[in-house]
Parts: C-alpha cells; sequence; structure tokens
C-alpha cells in the first residue's frame, strides 16, 4: 500500500477495513466478498477526492515518495536501456540520468532528472537537484542524439537546479544557459515528459521540446511555492497560498497553452500503480514520436522556433 498524504486522512479508516478484509479473505471467501465491496467503495471515494485536489495537494502527489521515477520507466515502458555516466569536464552527477533506449524497437535517447524513493537514495541522488555536471552530461547526450540521429525524451521531475557555492563556482549559470542553447537547435526530435514537480532553470535545463507532455498531477513552476512564499511573504508557511497564485498545476499549463498534453494518471495517482502509468507514458509516446520523426529537420526546426517565439498569452505580433 502506498504512504498515505495528509489530504488522504478521510479514508484511512476505510483502507484500514479494506485492508484487513484482504487478510481475512485468504481463509473466508466471504471476507473477499466484502473486500470487493470495501474496495469499490475506496475507488468512488479516492476518485471524487483526487477530482477535486488544489494546487498544495497535487504538488503533494507530484512529490510523494512512492512516485515511480525515470529509472522506473526505463524498465517498465522502455526496453535496453544503457545507462552512460559523467560530464567529460569534472565528474558523473547522479541527479541526471541518461543513454539510449529502444521504445517500442525504435532507438531513442533519454535524459532525466532522478530522484530517490528513499532517504539514502535521495541522498546519493541530491533529491533531484543537480549541478553542473549534470547539465553538462546531459548536453554530452543531446549531441551524441544528434550524431546518431536518435529522437531525445528528456523526463523532468526536479525541486530545481542545485544552489551551492560549489556549483556557482564550476558554472552552473552557465551550463543550464548552454543545455537550454543546445536544445533549442537540436537538428533531433524532442520530447519531454513532466512526471513529477518541474521548478526553475533545473527543469528547463532539459525541457526545450518540441512537444511537452505532464502526467495529471505533476507541477510546473518558475520557482518551488516554498521559495515563492519566502521571496514573496518571508514565511514558507505560506507555500500552499503561493501554489494557488502561481497556477502550477498541468491544467493551469495546459489552459495558457505552455504544454501540448495532460497524461491521466492512475486512480489516486500514479504512486498508487507504477506499472500501469509507465505502460500510459509509452502508449503516449509512441505516437508523438512517429510524428515528430516524419518531419523534415528543416520543418523541425522552424516549428520549435515558432513555438517559443509564440509561446504563451503573448505572441511574437505583440512584441
Amino acid at each position: 500500500m502506498a504512504t498515505s498524504l495528509e489530504f488522504e486522512a478521510p479514508l484511512s479508516e476505510l483502507q484500514a477495513e479494506l485492508d484487513k478484509a484482504r487478510s481475512a479473505a485468504v481463509v473466508n471467501p466471504d471476507s473477499g466478498r466484502n473486500a470487493d465491496r470495501l474496495q469499490a467503495q475506496l475507488n468512488e471515494r479516492l476518485y471524487v477526492l483526487y477530482q477535486g485536489l488544489n494546487p498544495w495537494q497535487k504538488l503533494q502527489v507530484a512529490r510523494h515518495s512512492n512516485r515511480p521515477h525515470p529509472l522506473d520507466y526505463l524498465r517498465l515502458a522502455f526496453t535496453d536501456f544503457t545507462e552512460l555516466h559523467g560530464d567529460r569536464c569534472f565528474g558523473d552527477d547522479k541527479a541526471i540520468v541518461g543513454g539510449p533506449a529502444f521504445l517500442d524497437g525504435r532507438a531513442v535517447m533519454v535524459v532525466a532528472h532522478q530522484k530517490g524513493h528513499d532517504t539514502r537514495e535521495n541522498v546519493r541522488r541530491n533529491f533531484g537537484m543537480a549541478g553542473p555536471e549534470g547539465f553538462r552530461k546531459a548536453q554530452r547526450l543531446f549531441k551524441l542524439a544528434e550524431k546518431l540521429g536518435l529522437p531525445v525524451i528528456t523526463m523532468i521531475d526536479t525541486p530545481g537546479a542545485n544552489v551551492g557555492v560549489a556549483d556557482e563556482e564550476r558554472g552552473q549559470v552557465e551550463a543550464i544557459a548552454s543545455s537550454i542553447a543546445e536544445m533549442c537547435s537540436l537538428k533531433v526530435p524532442i520530447i519531454s515528459v513532466v512526471t513529477g514537480e518541474a521548478n526553475s532553470g533545473g527543469a528547463l535545463a532539459i525541457g526545450v521540446a518540441d512537444r511537452i507532455l505532464m502526467l495529471e498531477h505533476s507541477t510546473y513552476s518558475v520557482a518551488s511555492p516554498e521559495a515563492a512564499a519566502v521571496i514573496l511573504w518571508r514565511s514558507a508557511q505560506r507555500a500552499p497560498e503561493a501554489a494557488e497564485a502561481m497556477r502550477i498545476t498541468a491544467q493551469d499549463m495546459l489552459n495558457f497553452k505552455l504544454v501540448d498534453m495532460v497524461i491521466p494518471e492512475p486512480l489516486g495517482g500514479a504512486h498508487r500503480d507504477a506499472t500501469g502509468m509507465a505502460l500510459t507514458v509509452r502508449d503516449t509516446l509512441i505516437p508523438v514520436v512517429t510524428s515528430l520523426v516524419s518531419m523534415g529537420i528543416t520543418d523541425l526546426l522552424e516549428a520549435r522556433y515558432r513555438r517559443y517565439r509564440d509561446l504563451g498569452p503573448f505572441t511574437g505580433s505583440d512584441l
């Protein structure tokens, strides 16, 4: 069972009854029928609850420790993934993973933020917050994809880029800017999937794409709500208020025409059915990749330029 979130507390009693009925069903068929009834009740209440989530609650879902991360998607939805390491300048940043893989028989290059499912792995992955080595590794893989003619798929899930003094000394800002510039002119299709939270330049550094997809309960913002609350009101306690004001949800992004598609999640969030979520992402990506691969390079680059020239509520003609 997935760890419950705070707003799911009203369902805890029903979940406990269901767990008890399932245990009893091992020896009592009547308990099995009772478990089916309780499961139906829980599903109904989950549906109602998740239809009404506010932005702060959606962010809690996006940050859930059991939510599938890129290495889970690569295991469940891709085949023959080979991880490549290092930026060939300084070291290997474990907050960024990437390498070639096959998606439904088509070779692609995957570059992604990687968080952990527990504290130990999160520390090793720096909670998905990449330093300059991570973004330079991403650039190396982008260039390799271009050389081999492989479509690029990026998966975004980060609180933001790492902001330590050592990162700045090693050129964090330049690494992010160079990664964005590299993606702007890359001569292969790029598809980005926001799988969790996407904050600040850490997200943008691997997020300049021809198509941007977001999972139903993922978020995208210029900064984390906690950071925004500290900047605006000098208090991280007002983060839920900041999340509401910042319009961070996938549905907001789609309404603003900043992303192309919202991918539905399993009932109760992706963390409740990682395999189902991975297969949905795979089935969504296949036609998108196929469509972009069929475009000529000149048309692809022109469409990418137009996309970002006319992004958001203001178009090129307004400037």
